[in-house]
C-alpha cells in the first residue's frame, strides 16, 4: 500500500510539473506577464478576479472597509458573500496573501498555475484507478486534460472555473467510491470542498461525473465490497441491485456534500435572484464542422467550443473504437458517451441543462471541459488495455484526419490559425511513430511493462509532441485575445500612485473617498481603494443599478458593471467627500511603460453618512435625472437646459421625434460628423449634459471633449457629465455633438443647469439634522441622531436586500427603502439608529448546512459501528453466544 501511494504521487507531481512548464512556456513565447511586457488581464480577468482577490489580500490582511457580509468599498455599501461564492471560495484563493499586494496580478497567476497543476494531478490520479496502467502515460493524460481548449480558450483568464476543471475527476474519483462502497465520509467532504470551491463549474462536472459513473456501471458491473454502512450485495448478486445501489450511494454522497455547502451555496443563489437582470443571451447551436475544427492545436474562437486536446490524447481517444483488446461493451459504450455530450452541445433543453437552465452571456460552451475529460478517461482506456498497433493506430489516425478533413470544409476558416495545420501534421507524425515504436517494445505484452531505451525515446516524442501542441496554441490564445476582448494593464506606477493617494485623503465613515471616473479597472474600489459607487459583478444588486440609472449613472455589460457618477449632487447625497481626478489613459496593452499620471483631489463639504428626512417623497422617480437627484436630495438646485435648436454644421435644424429626443447619427464608413446644439443656461450655473444612448463626444468652446460611451446595442449606458466650468454672462452656448458611426439620440432635456449655491445651502441643511456620531462595522452602521429627530433616518447605502434596523431603542425590522436608500423610521426618541447586514440565504442555508453536518456525523457513526461489528464477528471479545455455543460469521474481504 505504502509503495501505491507513493506511485500515486509521483504520477501526480509529474502531470502537475509538465502542466505548469507546457502553460508558463506559452505565456514566455506570447512575451505575456509575467514573462513580457504583454498584459494578461483581458476582459473580467483584469475587471473582476485581480481585483477581487486584492480585495481578499484586504480582507485576510485586515485593512479592508467592510467585512465577510458587507462590502463598503463597492456600489457605496454591497453584500460580498454571494461575491465570495462566486469568485473567492476557491481552496487557492487565500494564497494571494503570501505576495505583496502590489504583486496581485503575479499572485493571482500563480493561482491560475497552481490549479492547472492540481487539475492534471487530480486526472493523473483517477485514471489508474478505472484500470491499471503506465504510470507516465496517467501522468501525459492528465496533463492533455489540464491543457484541454476550454483551458487555454476560457479558464486561464476566468480563474474561478478552474476549480471545476480539478473538480471532475475528484467527483468521478467520488463515483469510484461509491461504486466500489468505499470511504463514504471522505466522499462526502471532497463533494463538499469542490461545491464550495466554485459551485458554478463543479454542478457541471458533477452532471459529467454522473454520466462517468453511470459508464462504469454499464462496462464494469461487479462492484468490490468495502466499509461502506448499509446492505451489501451478496456473492452472485444481481448485477443490477449492486448497480442500484451504488447510484444510492453515489446520490447520498452528493446530496450530504452539497447540503454543507449550503450557507454560501444558497446565499449566492438568492444573490443572483436578486441581481440586475442585464441581458438575456439566445442559444444559437454551433456548426458541427467547428467543433471539429476547433480540436486542432491553435485555433480561436469565443462561440464555439473548444475542443482542442493535444494529439496524443486525441489519437487514442479515436483508436478506442477499434481496439480489439478493449471489451467490446467498453468501447460501445465509451464511444457513445463521448458522442452524446458532445452532441448536447448543439440541442437547446441539454444546453440549458448544463448551464443551470439559463444561457449564459458571453462562451455559450463553458461545459467543455466535460467533454475533454471523457475523451482522456477513453484514451487512457484503450491505453490502458494493451498499446494499440498498427492497425488500431491506423484506423484512428484515418478516423481522426477524416473528422478533421470535415471540419476544414465546413467549419469556420477563421477559427485557424498560421500555425494550426503544421502542429496538427507534424504532432499526427510524432505521436503515431512513437505509438508504433512502444508498441513494437511491448509486443503480446501488457502497456505496464519496464521501458528500454527505445521506448523512453519514443515517450520522449509524445511529451515533446504534447508540451509543443499546447504551448504554441496557449501562446497563440494569448496575442489573440486582447484586441478582441479588451484589456487593463496590470499593477503599476499609475495604481500604486493612486492607491497612495487616496490612502491621504481617506477618512472612512467620516466621508467617503471616491476613486474617479478615470478608472483603472472596472471595480477600481476594489483595486486602489476608496469607497465608491463603481462596481462590477454576477450579483451587481437589481436595487442599485436601478437607483444610480435613475439618478443620471452609466454602466456597461448590460448594468452589472456600475461606474463612478461624477456630480456634485449626488457626492452630497452619499457623503463623498474627497474625489480623485485623474487623466483617462489607454488602457495599454503593454504592462511596460504604461503612463502614471499625478491624480488630483476634489475636496467637498458633505452631510455624514445618516441624514435625516422629514417625510417620504410623494413619488417616485421619473424620466428626468435632475429631477430625480433634487427629489433625494429634498431641494431644487437645478435649472432646465433649454435646447433651442439642433443642428448639422451646415445642415439644417433637426426635429425632436415625438417631442422628446433628438436623433443625431454619426455618418456611414466613420466619416465625422457634427452637430451643433445651442443650450440656454442661467449665468453662473454649471451645465451638465445627460444623454445615456449617445455614442461620442460632446465639448463646448475652449473645453476639453468629454466622451460618452452609450451604446445599447452592447450593453453601455454613458453617465451624466459636466460641460464645460460654468454658463457664460447672457447664459446662451453652443455644445459641439461629435457621435460615432451609428446612432446618436439626445433627450431634449438632456441639459441640466446646477446651482451651487442652492446645492450648498442644501448640504448645510442636511448637516444640521444630521448624525453625530457614525460608526460602521464588518456588518452595519450604528449612528447617534439628534434626540428626538423624527420622520426618517436615511442611511447614503442602497437598500439591497438583508438590511434590519432599529431605531430609538425598538426592535429591529427590515429596513425600508427612501427612494433606494436604507431607511428606518424614527419615533422622536433618543435617536439611536442601529442597522445590521444579513445577506439572504444565509440563515436557511445554516439550517441545511447544520442538517447535513448531522447526516455525515451519523452516517460515520453507522460506518464504526459496521466496522466494530465486523471485527467482533471474525472473533473478537464481543463474539455472540447462542444456544449451540459461540455464533460463527464467515469472513468478509476488506476494502
Amino acid at each position: 500500500m505504502a509503495s501505491e501511494n507513493v506511485a500515486r504521487l509521483r504520477t501526480a507531481l509529474l502531470a502537475a510539473g509538465l502542466t505548469a512548464v507546457a502553460f508558463c512556456l506559452g505565456d514566455a513565447v506570447a512575451r505575456q506577464y509575467p514573462f513580457g511586457s504583454r498584459t494578461r488581464d483581458v476582459s473580467d480577468l483584469g475587471n473582476q478576479y485581480v481585483p477581487f482577490h486584492a480585495h481578499l489580500w484586504d480582507l485576510l490582511h485586515g485593512a479592508a472597509a467592510g467585512g465577510w457580509l458587507l462590502n463598503w468599498q463597492s456600489g457605496y455599501g454591497s453584500s460580498f458573500l454571494p461575491d465570495y461564492g462566486t469568485y473567492l471560495s476557491s481552496p487557492f484563493a487565500p494564497l494571494v496573501a503570501l505576495f505583496p499586494r502590489h504583486d496581485i496580478d503575479l499572485a493571482v497567476y500563480v493561482v491560475t498555475v497552481l490549479k492547472l497543476a492540481s487539475a492534471a494531478a487530480a486526472m493523473a490520479v483517477l485514471l489508474p484507478e478505472l484500470r491499471p496502467g503506465p504510470r507516465w502515460a496517467a501522468a501525459m493524460l492528465g496533463v492533455s486534460y489540464a491543457l484541454c481548449g476550454w483551458t487555454l480558450m476560457l479558464a486561464s483568464y476566468n480563474p474561478m472555473w478552474l476549480d471545476g476543471l480539478i473538480a471532475f475527476p475528484l467527483l468521478c474519483l467520488v463515483g469510484e467510491w461509491a461504486r466500489k462502497g468505499r470511504r463514504p465520509v471522505a466522499g462526502v467532504l471532497v463533494v463538499a470542498v469542490c461545491w464550495f470551491a466554485n459551485f458554478y463549474t463543479a454542478y457541471m462536472a458533477t452532471i459529467g461525473a454522473a454520466l462517468v459513473l453511470l459508464a462504469r456501471l454499464l462496462t464494469e458491473p461487479e462492484t468490490e465490497p468495502g466499509p461502506e454502512p448499509g446492505p451489501e450485495p451478496e456473492p452472485g448478486a444481481r448485477p443490477g441491485a449492486a448497480a442500484v445501489l451504488a447510484l444510492g450511494r453515489a446520490a447520498r454522497t452528493t446530496l450530504l456534500g452539497i447540503g454543507l455547502t449550503a450557507p454560501l451555496l444558497l446565499t449566492v443563489v438568492k444573490g443572483t435572484g436578486l441581481a440586475y437582470p442585464g441581458s438575456r443571451a439566445a442559444f444559437e447551436p454551433h456548426a458541427f464542422g467547428d467543433l471539429l475544427t476547433r480540436m486542432l492545436p491553435g485555433t480561436y474562437g469565443f462561440g464555439t467550443p473548444s475542443t482542442y486536446l493535444d494529439t496524443a490524447a486525441l489519437l487514442l481517444a479515436f483508436v478506442l473504437p477499434f481496439h480489439p483488446a478493449v471489451p467490446r461493451r467498453t468501447r460501445t459504450v465509451w464511444t457513445v458517451l463521448a458522442v452524446v455530450v458532445a452532441l448536447s452541445f448543439r440541442w437547446k433543453p441539454t444546453h440549458l441543462m448544463w448551464h443551470g437552465f439559463a444561457t449564459p452571456n458571453g462562451s455559450p460552451y463553458r461545459e467543455t471541459f466535460v467533454l475533454s475529460g471523457i475523451m482522456v478517461i477513453g484514451g487512457w482506456l484503450a491505453l490502458a488495455h494493451r498499446l494499440p498497433g498498427p492497425r488500431q493506430l491506423g484506423y484512428g489516425a484515418g478516423t481522426m484526419g477524416a473528422l478533421i478533413a470535415v471540419g476544414v470544409l465546413s467549419g469556420d476558416p477563421g477559427l485557424t490559425g498560421r500555425g494550426t495545420y503544421p502542429l496538427a501534421v507534424v504532432g499526427l507524425l510524432a505521436v503515431f511513430c512513437a505509438l508504433l515504436v512502444l508498441w513494437r517494445q511491448e509486443g503480446p505484452r501488457t502497456a505496464g511493462s519496464r521501458l528500454g531505451v527505445p521506448a523512453v525515446m519514443a515517450v520522449g516524442a509524445l511529451l515533446a509532441a504534447q508540451l509543443g501542441q499546447s504551448a504554441l496554441s496557449n501562446a497563440w490564445i494569448d496575442r489573440k485575445r486582447p484586441p478582441l476582448l479588451g484589456h487593463s494593464a496590470v499593477w503599476g506606477p499609475r495604481q500604486a500612485t493612486e492607491r497612495a493617494t487616496i490612502a491621504g485623503v481617506d477618512h472612512w465613515p467620516d466621508y467617503r473617498t471616491e476613486p474617479g471616473r478615470a478608472e483603472t479597472v472596472a471595480n477600481d474600489p476594489l483595486a486602489v481603494g476608496g469607497q465608491g459607487a463603481q462596481y462590477y459583478s454576477s450579483l451587481t444588486a437589481d436595487v442599485w443599478s436601478r437607483t444610480l440609472e435613475a439618478l443620471g449613472g452609466g454602466w456597461s455589460s448590460h448594468g452589472r458593471s456600475l461606474q463612478s457618477l461624477d456630480n456634485p449632487v449626488t457626492d452630497v447625497i452619499f457623503s463623498v467627500g474627497a474625489r480623485l481626478r485623474s487623466q483617462a489613459v489607454p488602457r495599454p496593452q503593454d504592462a511596460a511603460g504604461q503612463p502614471a499620471p499625478q491624480p488630483t483631489v476634489t475636496r467637498r463639504a458633505v452631510p455624514p453618512l445618516v441624514t435625516v428626512r422629514a417625510a417620504a417623497p410623494a413619488t417616485g422617480y421619473g424620466p428626468s435625472p435632475y429631477a430625480n437627484q433634487e427629489l433625494l436630495l429634498g431641494s431644487r438646485v437645478y435649472t432646465a437646459g433649454r435646447i433651442a435648436q439642433v443642428a448639422q454644421d451646415g445642415g439644417k435644424p433637426l426635429r425632436a421625434r415625438h417631442g422628446s429626443f433628438y436623433a443625431a447619427p454619426g455618418a456611414p464608413g466613420g466619416q465625422p460628423r457634427v452637430y451643433r446644439a445651442v443650450v440656454s443656461c442661467p449665468a453662473g450655473s454649471r451645465p451638465y449634459f445627460w444623454a445615456p444612448d449617445f455614442d461620442g463626444s460632446a465639448r463646448t468652446a475652449g473645453q476639453d471633449p468629454v466622451l460618452y460611451r452609450g451604446r445599447p446595442a452592447r450593453g453601455q449606458r454613458a453617465p451624466m457629465a459636466p460641460l464645460g466650468n460654468t454658463a457664460p454672462r447672457g447664459g446662451r452656448f453652443s455644445v459641439l455633438l461629435h457621435p460615432m458611426r451609428g446612432s446618436g439620440r439626445v433627450p431634449a432635456d438632456a441639459v441640466g443647469c446646477l446651482d451651487t449655491a442652492r446645492l450648498a445651502a442644501a448640504q448645510r441643511r442636511l448637516t444640521a439634522t444630521a448624525a453625530t456620531r457614525v460608526a460602521v462595522t464588518a456588518d452595519g452602521v450604528r449612528a447617534q441622531l439628534p434626540p428626538g429627530s423624527s420622520g426618517f433616518a436615511v442611511i447614503a447605502a442602497p437598500a439591497i436586500t438583508g438590511w434590519n434596523c432599529s431605531a430609538d431603542g425598538g426592535p429591529s425590522q427590515p429596513a425600508s427603502s427612501y427612494l433606494g436608500l436604507v431607511s428606518v423610521p424614527l419615533s422622536g426618541g433618543t435617536g439611536e439608529v442601529s442597522c445590521a447586514f444579513t445577506p439572504p440565504g444565509l440563515r436557511t442555508g445554516e439550517a441545511v448546512g447544520g442538517a447535513s453536518l448531522l447526516g455525515v456525523a451519523a452516517l460515520a457513526g453507522y460506518g464504526w459501528w459496521q466496522r466494530r461489528r465486523r471485527r467482533s464477528g471474525r472473533g473478537g471479545a464481543d463474539v455472540p453466544v447462542g444456544p449451540l455455543g459461540p455464533a460463527v460469521t464467515p469472513a468478509r474481504p476488506g476494502p
